[in-house]
């Protein structure tokens, strides 16, 4: 499978609506948000979701198909931390072991890099094995301090990755 990236857009919401929707089905425990929270959500919704500002929207698109197999978010630091944050993240289980969350890792690590981001964190479920060895894998790092709590009880696992030396690495994406 051969993949490009692209930037999304507010203009974009239907494609990323499609793939968040799906995103929500396949790994409905994956996420902070939930299906029926975004199954009915209105256009506006959806292209504010995309308006975020100083966001990066994401998306991997398969270029036989055209149809988009994975996503990501990255955001600015909104405090004097320096970190960037990725969220949203979700590959396609037909994408999954091909290099596409490498990738939109990659091209939001080096976003984040290029903003003055001296850190990149996310949040993952801690049941979550394939995510959270795809993330080791692209050199994030887990922090003893637990994330955010969630319904059931259990704490997101929170992960960081060091960008200082990101800007000088340009991601094969590009």
């Amino acid at each position: 499978m051969s993949t490009k990236l692209r930037t999304a857009s507010a203009d974009d919401w239907r494609l990323w609506r499609a793939v968040r929707l799906a995103a929500l089905t396949d790994s409905p425990g994956a996420f902070g948000s939930r299906l029926d929270e975004w199954a009915d959500a209105s256009e506006d919704r959806w292209r504010n979701r995309l308006s975020i500002p100083g966001a990066i929207d994401l998306l991997a698109v398969d270029v036989d198909s055209g149809s988009a197999v994975g996503m990501a978010t990255g955001t600015p630091a909104t405090d004097s931390s320096g970190r960037a944050e990725l969220i949203s993240m979700w590959v396609h289980p037909s994408a999954r072991e091909k290099g596409v969350a490498s990738a939109l890792i990659a091209e939001i690590a080096y976003w984040a890099a290029e903003n003055g981001a001296a850190t990149l964190v996310l949040s993952v479920m801690n049941d979550n094995l394939a995510a959270r060895r795809a993330y080791e894998r692209n050199g994030f790092v887990e922090l003893p301090k637990p994330g955010n709590g969630v319904p059931d009880g259990d704490r997101e696992l929170v992960m960081l990755r060091d960008l200082r030396s990101e800007v000088s690495q340009i991601p094969d994406s590009r």
